[in-house]
């Protein structure tokens, strides 16, 4: 089977979260199914220097929102899975109800039913009591969500640190490996220790 994963970029802030996704996924293997929402695009123009026809140049294939035949619609179409990155609280709403109005949700709805994997990189701070209860209904139909919230152990030192880590740990949950972030081993762990009792003693 051809390995593709779907990426989905909605309209919410952080719309690096998903270029750098397709970035990373050049560097592979994998075959990229892209769908940009509208919004999305003008958030990008926003927040970044990418134009649309540089992301859309990143993906292997990319699909219009608006159009529901297209293949990664069909869970006939083997994928890996899909990530949305970032997933705003429309397009989760959309998902945890099954509003398939788009070609976005309509793929995250497959993705569901057919058991595969889809990650949502929630973009929304602070959640209300209605964000989380979305959430909930999503992971309860087996979505997986994951804000992008890095770690610090390894020291960023950059912005750019910050978000690859956060797309590692989501392509690292879909099965994919990169070279993103560092992983916590035994032997950091026991370093840490060795720290803290240091530190304890001075």
């Amino acid at each position: 089977m051809t390995r593709r994963l779907i990426i989905g970029i909605s309209g919410a802030s952080g719309t690096v979260y998903g270029v750098r996704l397709l970035e990373a996924l050049r560097e592979t293997e994998i075959e990229t199914h892209l769908v940009i929402s509208e919004a999305a695009e003008k958030i990008l123009a926003l927040e970044t220097d990418y134009t649309a026809g540089c992301v859309h140049s990143l993906a292997r294939a990319v699909h219009d929102p608006a159009n529901l035949g297209a293949a990664i619609a069909s869970g006939s179409f083997e994928t890996l899975g899909m990530i949305v990155a970032p997933c705003s609280i429309k397009t989760l709403s959309g998902i945890a109800h099954s509003y398939n109005d788009n070609l976005l949700i309509r793929a995250a709805d497959v993705t569901l039913k057919e058991r595969r994997k889809l990650v949502l990189l929630i973009r929304e701070t602070p959640f209300h009591q209605g964000h989380l209860r979305l959430m909930l209904q999503a992971t309860e139909m087996g979505a997986v969500i994951m804000p992008p919230s890095p770690s610090f152990y390894d020291r960023p030192r950059t912005i750019a640190d910050l978000i690859d880590q956060s797309v590692g740990r989501a392509l690292d949950f879909i099965g994919i490996r990169t070279p993103l972030f560092r992983r916590w081993s035994e032997e950091e762990g026991a370093r840490a220790e060795a720290l803290f009792n240091r530190r304890k003693a001075d």
